[in-house]
């Protein structure tokens, strides 16, 4: 009786091992039918994915260094773009010291011309003599303004600039203290720079 409960329970046990495994094997099947139909929902094989996401980065890389090149491209052109203005710059600056001098030369020809007409004649009297030094004077200022040399020529009494004045002398005066009594020299400027400036003396302080 013992033996034959004992062998009922074995089959008893052995059955729901039996069932166990069935379920595991069912569960496991029904694991890889979802994996097989998440892939198929996705349509590319894993191996396919993979090869696709390398793709796309090689097609990137090959953007981004396309890009690098031309932004490398127009460095180099713009950099030598800024060396050519730079050398047209100098160039200019050498053409136009070079054209100043010859348009000042070109401007005292004529005054030249015009001492060594003078002094081609033997007998002159002083009026003829003063008139063709007046003419020449006219030429001389003439090619003065042509090329912006400006004289500095202060009055008495005008404020003694440092920047154009040269004091040589203080001496007493009735004027306001630091101005110009008397102008020994005059100066000139280019344009607006000092070529010399004018030689004066000074009202001293009272």
């Amino acid at each position: 009786m013992q033996d034959q409960e004992n062998q009922e329970l074995s089959q008893q046990g052995s059955g729901a091992a039996q069932t166990g495994a069935n379920g595991a094997d069912q569960a496991t099947a029904a694991t890889n039918e979802a994996a097989q139909a998440s892939a198929g929902q996705a349509g590319v094989p894993p191996t396919e994915a993979v090869g696709t996401a390398q793709s796309d980065l090689e097609a990137q890389l090959s953007a981004t260094e396309a890009k690098l090149a031309e932004m490398h491209d127009a460095f180099m052109r713009a950099k030598a773009d800024a060396e050519n203005i730079r050398r047209r710059a100098q160039e200019d600056v050498s053409k136009a010291h070079k054209f100043a001098i010859e348009s000042f030369a070109e401007a005292m020809v004529p005054v030249r011309d015009s001492l060594e007409m003078a002094l081609k004649v033997e007998t002159q009297t002083v009026e003829a003599i003063r008139e063709g030094v007046e003419m020449t004077l006219k030429q001389l200022t003439a090619a003065f303004e042509k090329n912006r040399l400006v004289e500095v020529m202060p009055q008495p009494g005008d404020k003694l600039d440092p920047n154009k004045h040269q004091a040589v002398a203080v001496v007493p005066s009735e004027q306001e203290a630091n101005t110009v009594v008397t102008v020994l020299q005059k100066g000139y400027m280019i344009a607006d720079r000092l070529l010399r400036p004018a030689i004066v003396t000074a009202a001293a302080p009272k």
